[in-house]
């Protein structure tokens, strides 16, 4: 949760960030719950010490007991419904405080839509090419590389499988991301992929995600879509060491998300499907804006190496306010040029949450003789099977053969090219 004393300081501050994020909050309304639980708690104290001191005037006068027997008894009722009262009023306090957004760093874009986010460069060429060029569908069909009608009869609108060299590649970007990353230090995890509704609330992902989100009811638990959700959590209820910070994480893991609110859009090909493979950095820093920044764009600069080992044309937007999640204070996205889609589309999101995901997760850090809440971070490294319709369509020759990037031939036995079948 938000610091409530530094919501109760900065009121206008945070109505500002609910109106740019588009959060369903009135402010006045948690601040009058605020204090509503505040002075029925006070009450609650109250009765209960009155409570205790009957309770001792009882066993210290034994010749008025009937009497305090009596008081005590109806001090009891009174408490009985004050206590239900804070109940219901913690409550919806905790409801209302659960949708507190963090607010925006300075220099974030205002805006409501990608639209308005602000172009921070561009970084290679897309080809301009004489042939008449085909799509990733086309190309993935005469590669044998995916078979999209079979999966939807096993699976429905949105599946696909990966068949053959469509395999191959997909294990050979995310094994090429992996291994950029082991050798810049961070930690390899494999993150649980079903987890409680605490985890993804403690990330930021509940509320106002759950329509994304795939749940198993029977078992109470929802399956993530991102690896970041089960990795931050693993760390719940924890204090770490100042000394151990930064610590700084690979997880991979297969995604899911319903793509609610995406109906009748990308339904054909790779672009928008329910399940995927993500390649995720996550990063644990002291709670230090300058030092959490420094390492957003850390994370930011892995992501842009690969796509440039790659030799995938792309742009970085600094992510306007209507954007961002409730969690996030700084996010940038990079943009991948799809020729099919004539159009820079996302591939990667780059965000940075200051203490929000560690406060609701009870994750700390011992600096001497405090304990502070620490900042978490995370970036896409690279998600499959998106990343390869930038693969396909921006690496195809006339004939149909794809170029495969230096980087990833070692994955693919040594292959420069890949033919049709």
């Amino acid at each position: 949760m938000i610091d409530i004393e530094q919501i109760r300081r900065q009121p206008e501050d945070f109505k500002d960030a609910i109106a740019a994020k588009g959060i369903p909050l009135n402010l006045e309304e948690l601040l009058q719950i605020d204090e509503q639980r505040r002075t029925v708690s006070r009450e609650v104290n109250r009765l209960r010490e009155q409570r205790n001191r009957i309770t001792e005037l009882v066993a210290t006068n034994p010749d008025n007991r009937h009497v305090y027997i009596a008081e005590s008894k109806a001090v009891g009722q009174e408490l009985a419904g004050r206590e239900a009262e804070l109940r219901t009023v913690e409550s919806e306090y905790a409801r209302l405080m659960g949708l507190v957004p963090s607010i925006p760093c300075d220099g974030t874009p205002a805006g409501v839509t990608d639209e308005d986010n602000l172009e921070i460069r561009r970084v290679g060429e897309p080809a301009r090419r004489t042939f008449k060029q085909r799509d990733h569908i086309e190309l993935a069909t005469i590669h044998g590389m995916a078979d999209f009608e079979g999966a939807r009869q096993a699976a429905g609108s949105r599946a696909y499988a990966l068949v053959g060299n469509g395999a191959l590649l997909e294990l050979a970007v995310l094994r090429f991301a992996f291994d950029r990353l082991l050798a810049k230090g961070f930690i390899p995890v494999l993150p649980p992929l079903l987890v409680n509704s605490a985890a993804m609330f403690g990330t930021g992902y509940f509320p106002l995600g759950e329509d994304n989100a795939y749940e198993l009811e029977r078992d109470k638990l929802f399956l993530t879509g991102t690896s970041e959700v089960g990795l931050v959590s693993m760390h719940m209820s924890q204090t770490l060491e100042l000394a151990d910070l930064p610590k700084r994480y690979i997880g991979i893991s297969p995604c899911f998300r319903r793509e609610a609110g995406a109906a009748g859009r990308d339904t054909k090909g790779l672009y928008r499907v329910h399940q995927f493979q993500k390649v995720e950095q996550v990063v644990f820093c002291e709670n230090d804006p300058a030092t959490s920044e420094k390492e957003h764009f850390l994370l930011l600069q892995n992501a842009e190496e690969i796509l440039q080992a790659l030799q995938l044309p792309y742009r970085v937007v600094a992510v306007c306010s209507g954007e961002m999640g409730l969690g996030q204070v700084r996010k940038h996205d990079i943009e991948t040029w799809m020729p099919s889609r004539g159009a820079y589309c996302e591939t990667h999101s780059c965000s940075s949450f200051h203490d929000f995901q560690a406060r609701r997760l009870g994750i700390r850090y011992r600096d001497g003789r405090r304990k502070q809440f620490i900042h978490t971070l995370n970036n896409t490294a690279i998600a499959s099977p998106r990343i390869l319709i930038a693969l396909l369509e921006n690496h195809q020759n006339a004939d149909g053969s794809i170029n495969v990037p230096a980087a990833l031939q070692q994955y693919l036995g040594g292959r420069a090219l890949l033919e049709p079948v």
